[in-house]
């Protein structure tokens, strides 16, 4: 399918349609599309909608402090600024981590993973393909038997079981309560499940509710609390203490040990038996919706993830690259040190650079706010009716990849893993693929579903499991690490300022659940002198730049049929797909920055 990427191809005469907010994200956003007299999307306007200020907060801080600030960053995502920030600290003073905390690191991280993509996918994306009114109308045998041929090994799976789920299900609809269902467009057309695969559907919603409350808390057992776990610049921070009893507060005994070990195991079984079964059955119910690729076909970066052999890349089970121009056939090395490879731009964004500026690497980024409406903007600064796109419209920057817009994320991960040649992606990629042609009679190639709506939301699923099934290779070779006498879990032999240099900079990457995170520090005299942060949202929910390149989000809808455009169901799918998080990309000050408020602590 041809996707305009530019937008001096896009077409915004037609009927503007405007979703905002988009809700079941993190943050605040704003859509507007153009859909012509047949009903399909020729524009789209993707936007931030609040501006943070993190990287002023920053400046002049103990850059050992980074962590503990730009972790608040998201309270979805948690940890992983936090690692983020802790690696770039350590790649500026020149510290690396003992194993252990590397391992640790790695379980804390991958614990995010799963359980950002099992909430995403039941608790924010599913409804946008399941009904839960039609729920009602399904036969609990009936479901029964559909769980049982879409997931032989799941133990819940009697009718009496969905019988249970349909009775507490038909209590909220009659008390009025329905609560997250209340303001779905339930009668649109665009869903098409049966009311049996939306009842399966609803019950494990339920159940993953139950388990996404369990995964957590391994980072209750390693970072003493979630969201937001503890954090150390220089390794983790907890101690291992195997003669411990384990009362609470206790250092890591066998006791936590193996209870961490129990909390993968479930998470394992769950997306085995409940979660990729459940997102092949409804890709393949929804066999005809092939839309939402957007850049994903031309365009994508990662900068490689859960690396086996501590600071050695080429061992990253995702790597890094990026792919250009649709060629898979090359996978482009990534350098985010490189000033012109990585830049934002702020052309279409309410901030401003100095004049003569256009782009700027992150170590010179520049976070100055210059909120102002074009000219065509209908309304008011206070009542925006309809934006000017042709003019400064999102409080998120521009990032570009040697010039490029790219998506990142999953699907970007699992794309450029594929054409990598990673053995194990190429697999779970294939077997589901074979699934999905197999049940649906289609004969589809990697390139023609992979980049999707249904890909991107399939290809979370395929890291989840990538997650769960290394975790357990993570426990072990703590566990082996440990009983060989090694129980360090930090390096502080640069912790006192004093070993630093004057002047130093660094940058600290991960793969977010979202998709590409760096964060970029420099220090001077032993503070923050410039901290930029660049989020896997700042990537997809771009503006366009100077040259009309248009971000991932806004491709993604082009060309996307809609059945009501009233009920923007389909706008909602397919950005959710990418689950958005807005608080991450907008980086609260008062109107004129001046001191709100100020805590002491003794």
């Amino acid at each position: 399918m041809n996707i305009p990427l530019n937008a001096s191809q896009l077409d915004n005469s037609g009927r503007r349609v405007v979703v905002d907010p988009v809700t079941r994200i993190e943050g605040h956003m704003r859509c507007e599309v153009n859909v012509d007299d047949q009903g399909i999307i020729r524009n789209a306007v993707s936007t931030g909608t609040m501006w943070r200020g993190l990287e002023v907060i920053l400046k002049g801080r103990d850059p050992r402090d980074a962590w503990a600030f730009v972790e608040r960053i998201c309270g979805v995502c948690t940890g992983t600024h936090a690692l983020t920030s802790c690696r770039a600290v350590e790649d500026a003073l020149g510290i690396q981590i003992p194993l252990n905390a590397h391992l640790i690191r790695h379980l804390m991280d991958k614990t995010l993973q799963v359980h950002d993509h099992i909430v995403h996918f039941y608790h924010l994306h599913a409804l946008d393909w399941v009904n839960p009114v039609n729920a009602l109308k399904a036969d609990p045998k009936a479901t029964s038997e559909l769980q049982k041929m879409v997931s032989p090994a799941h133990p819940m799976s009697s009718p009496g079981y969905f019988r249970d789920v349909q009775n507490r299900l038909k209590k909220f609809v009659e008390s009025g309560q329905l609560g997250l269902f209340a303001n779905g467009y339930w009668d649109n057309p665009a869903y098409k499940l049966p009311p049996e695969a939306d009842l399966m559907a609803v019950a494990h919603y339920l159940e993953a509710l139950d388990l996404q409350k369990e995964i957590v808390k391994i980072h209750t057992i390693f970072g003493g609390k979630n969201p937001h776990p503890n954090y150390l610049v220089g390794g983790v921070a907890c101690a291992i203490n195997l003669d411990d009893v384990g009362a609470a507060g206790a250092p890591v005994n066998m006791t936590s040990l193996n209870f961490v070990l129990q909390r993968i195991r479930e998470a394992q079984e769950f997306t085995k038996n409940v979660y990729l079964p459940d997102v092949l059955a409804i890709a393949g119910l929804y066999k005809d919706w092939l839309y939402g690729g957007g850049l994903a076909s031309q365009n994508l970066l990662s900068y490689g993830t859960y690396t086996q052999v501590p600071y050695d890349k080429s061992t990253d089970l995702l790597p890094a690259g990026a792919i250009v121009n649709g060629n898979w056939d090359e996978v482009l090395p990534v350098d985010v040190r490189d000033p012109e490879q990585i830049q934002e731009y702020v052309d279409h964004s309410w901030y401003r650079y100095a004049d003569g500026i256009k782009g700027l690497h992150p170590w010179d980024g520049d976070t100055n706010p210059s909120f102002e409406l074009g000219p065509k903007t209908k309304g008011t600064k206070t009542d925006i009716k309809e934006l000017d796109e042709g003019h400064k419209y999102s409080w998120i920057k521009a990032p570009r990849w040697r010039g490029h817009a790219m998506e990142v994320g999953p699907l970007a991960r699992y794309i450029i893993a594929y054409a990598s040649g990673k053995e194990y992606v190429q697999e779970q990629v294939n077997r589901s693929l074979s699934a999905f042609n197999q049940n649906t009679g289609l004969d589809l190639g990697i390139k023609q579903f992979l980049p999707s709506t249904l890909g991107r939301t399939l290809a979370r699923a395929l890291e989840c499991e990538l997650c769960v099934d290394t975790m357990l290779d993570d426990w072990n070779a703590l566990i082996a690490n440990i009983k060989a006498g090694d129980r360090a879990t930090a390096n502080v032999e640069k912790w006192d300022p004093s070993t630093w240099p004057k002047e130093a900079k660094g940058v600290g990457t991960n793969e977010a659940p979202r998709g590409a995170l760096g964060h970029w520090i420099r220090i001077k005299d032993g503070k923050i002198e410039n901290y930029q942060a660049i989020v896997p949202t700042t990537w997809n929910g771009s503006p366009r730049d100077a040259d009309g390149n248009i971000g991932a989000f806004e491709a993604s809808l082009l060309n996307t049929p809609m059945e009501r455009p009233e009920e923007p169901v389909e706008i909602l799918r397919t950005l959710h797909s990418f689950d958005p998080c807005l608080a991450c990309s907008t980086h609260v000050m008062s109107p004129d920055g001046q001191e709100m408020t100020r805590v002491k602590i003794r």
